[in-house]
């Protein structure tokens, strides 16, 4: 029996659920020829030779820095992966890897039930991969969005400019940078929370920890909080559609 196998790559990967979350998939639906691996590449240049090198593997998941990155090493995308530039997700066959965005998926439904009409706009912290994908929903959804970057480009604003007024009115935040997670608990992305109120809906795309200091900050002024653990879940599943089609 040749042993198939799916994994996550990233780096780092110290945060990461998704080995112990498709392990017990795999054991659970009785799977003896599949193995899930965590896969720590720092250059994402090195890909193609990985593959090559393991024909084994017939998907994998992509979580940072790589989920715009890797796309010059794809084959194929789907359109509304390639609309986005951003992918967290790919099917590979012999001689062609294909390129798919789930968290789209897994973003819009975990943020919709908390949507207000007062929700119009909205703050996207980061600049990745991930912010893409976040901007693409929210834009599909009616929100106006601003993107807020340590370096900010063209339609960018930096982390100073976010002034009171811009909080106020901004009344959707989401936090698409690694600040607050496993191992920077402490850190935060820099805002004047002490105009967050309770029409604010903070969202972080982290889960580890389940609650944030970025969170914690909105929720100790009133505002509506969510993880990002049912994002993870949704697109998860999503992947193992993908990866059993």
């Amino acid at each position: 029996m040749s042993i198939r196998k799916i994994g996550l790559i990233g780096y780092p990967l110290l945060h990461s659920f998704s080995k112990s979350y498709f392990s017990q998939k795999i054991n659970e639906e009785g799977i003896t020829d599949l193995i899930f691996d965590n896969i720590e590449m720092q250059d994402i240049s090195r890909l193609p030779d990985f593959l090559l090198k393991n024909p084994e593997y017939v998907g994998l998941a992509v979580t940072i820095p790589h989920k715009t990155s890797i796309l010059p090493f794809l084959n194929d995308i789907e359109t509304k992966a390639l609309e986005i530039g951003s992918v967290n997700c790919l099917k590979i066959n012999p001689g062609n890897i294909k390129g798919f965005n789930t968290d789209m998926i897994g973003f819009e439904q975990s943020i919709k039930p908390l949507l207000k009409k007062h929700h119009t706009q909205a703050l996207i912290l980061g600049s990745g991969g991930s912010s893409k994908t976040v901007a693409h929903v929210l834009k599909k959804m009616g929100l106006q969005t601003t993107v807020v970057s340590r370096t900010p480009s063209a339609g960018m604003i930096g982390y100073e400019e976010v002034s009171e007024e811009i909080m106020s009115i901004n009344t959707v935040v989401v936090n698409c940078t690694p600040l607050g997670m496993f191992g920077t608990e402490l850190s935060s992305p820099e805002l004047p929370y002490a105009v967050v109120t309770n029409l604010h809906l903070f969202f972080d795309l982290i889960y580890n920890p389940e609650e944030t200091t970025f969170l914690q900050k909105a929720k100790q002024r009133g505002a509506t909080t969510c993880n990002g653990l049912d994002m993870l879940h949704i697109q998860a599943e999503e992947n193992w559609k993908i990866w059993h089609q």
